[in-house]
């Protein structure tokens, strides 16, 4: 089926977890740094681990590709700035697209180091000094718009030709990040920000129905994952039914209606949106039946290590609301959610809204990359971003070795990824709240919390928005009103 080797592509993901160490477990809305100074330059990290010659065959058979329109480049060195590197290290296996950028054009990806906290500024720094990197990550989904608000980045249309065949796929998903009439994120495909990942040991233990087979029969809603929820919690005996750091998000992106989002080129809020009331309702709701863990009991952590998972695999813990990223390792380092090699580890989608429309609302976020304003190498950063589509859509299979292989998924497992990421296809929930600015970042991040808080400190939604709503509008118009010409931090 065309739709399922599409998606299957999308495995193709889990050679990049592979190479970076790009998620972490803070509070956050997207993962952590890792702990080195802005102030750091250039490094080298150690080789990682080698694709199977069989696979670097595959590859090379793609150089020639008609897709690759870019036949050679002069200068064969594209700089990246992030807080990961792209060239794998510590025995991670190296991407596909890496592979063939460097197969083909014998070029390199030099790796600017730079820490979570600090990317910006550093970005600011080398940016206003006339030292650019050539590329950053958009993943963590807060490069945009602020990046084209202040100039950080600039737009992709005169380096990548969205009405190609390679990339009309991605094209619609791109014209979701334009500004002032300009594409500014080159996105390979959407993928699912946060999924539920739960035991299945941990079930049958307590005779609760699967959430894999109520969501294969479209019952896997509101009303029921509250049921579960309420049930499996004993609090004299440390079992919860909901733990994490992003429940609140993953829950409030069921609407369909992201909190912050673009229409017609302006930011906009959709706080007051009934969808998102209703969902935000429910969540209030789950937190006066007292089925989550008192984060404020632990620091503000989650249960015991405060790592994502701890809870799942001692089967203290139902449901853990989180990204992939978190199942997608090594049996050993996943083994906080459960045994994977003895099917204790599973996941679907959020559950639905009863009442809604009867679509299950996936919280998306992208795979892409934006190209810094003055970037030594656009054309070079063009030729990988192709290098990245052509490995994503023919050589799908590398991806899907490494989930069987390495990370010992099963069949389960592997069909309900593709069904997660034909959700994000379908119906993405591009929540903005984070890309716009520090100061809205800091206000959403309490107002995206505010009817789940723990502690005792939860409001109703009526109650937050009118607390918020004010502060929210005043510093989205400050960013509609005031885009930059020249980089500014």
């Amino acid at each position: 089926m065309k739709l399922a080797k599409r998606l299957s592509a999308a495995a193709l993901a889990v050679l990049m977890a592979s190479a970076v160490s790009a998620c972490g477990d803070t509070d956050s809305s997207s993962g952590g740094g890792s702990g080195d100074t802005e102030s750091e330059a250039l490094v080298t990290t150690q080789p990682g681990k080698e694709l199977e010659d069989s696979q670097k065959e595959q590859l090379a058979s793609l150089k020639e590709d008609d897709d690759l329109k870019i036949q050679s480049l002069d200068n064969k060195t594209i700089k990246w700035l992030a807080h990961y590197d792209i060239n794998p290290g510590d025995g991670a296996t190296k991407g596909p697209e890496l592979e063939l950028f460097e197969q083909k054009y014998d070029a390199k990806v030099e790796y600017v180091k730079t820490d979570w906290n600090g990317r910006y500024t550093k970005l600011a720094t080398l940016v206003m000094a006339n030292e650019s990197p050539d590329f950053f990550p958009a993943d963590d989904m807060d490069t945009f718009p602020k990046g084209a608000i202040k100039a950080m980045f600039q737009p992709i249309d005169d380096y990548v030709d969205l009405n190609s065949d390679l990339w009309k796929k991605s094209k619609d998903y791109c014209d979701q990040f334009m500004f002032n009439g300009k594409h500014y994120i080159a996105v390979i495909y959407p993928e699912p920000n946060l999924v539920c990942i739960y035991n299945t040991k941990t079930i049958e233990d307590n005779s609760l129905d699967d959430p894999a087979e109520l969501f294969e029969n479209d019952q896997w809603t509101w009303d029921k994952f509250q049921e579960m929820c309420k049930a499996f919690t004993d609090a004299d005996n440390e079992k919860y039914g909901l733990d994490g750091y992003w429940y609140a998000n993953a829950i409030s992106q069921t609407s369909g209606k992201p909190l912050i989002g673009l229409k017609d080129g302006k930011i906009i809020h959709n706080i007051d949106d009934p969808d998102v009331a209703k969902a935000q309702e429910f969540m209030y709701n789950l937190e006066k039946d007292n089925v989550c863990f008192d984060r404020s009991s632990n620091n503000w952590n989650t249960r015991g290590s405060g790592q994502t998972g701890d809870g799942l695999g001692s089967y203290l813990t139902l449901f853990i609301p989180t990204g992939l990223w978190a199942i997608q390792g090594t049996p050993e380092a996943v083994k906080l959610c459960g045994d994977v090699e003895a099917g204790e580890i599973m996941f679907v989608p959020m559950p639905r809204n009863p009442s809604g429309d009867g679509t299950y609302y996936m919280g998306s976020r992208v795979h892409g990359y934006n190209i810094c304003t003055g970037a030594p190498n656009p054309q070079g950063v063009a030729a990988y971003l192709d290098c990245c589509q052509v490995a994503y859509q023919k050589a799908s299979n590398i991806g899907e070795e490494v989930l069987i292989n390495d990370y010992k998924w099963n069949d389960k497992m592997l069909e309900m990824r593709k069904k997660c990421y034909e959700l994000c296809a379908e119906h993405p929930v591009f929540d903005l709240q984070n890309g716009v600015s520090p100061e809205l970042d800091a206000v959403m991040q309490d107002l995206s919390q505010a009817t789940m808080i723990t502690g005792g400190g939860a409001t109703t939604w009526t109650e937050a928005v009118g607390t918020y709503k004010a502060k929210v509008e005043y510093l989205l118009k400050l960013s509609n009103d005031n885009v930059a010409d020249k980089p500014t931090k």
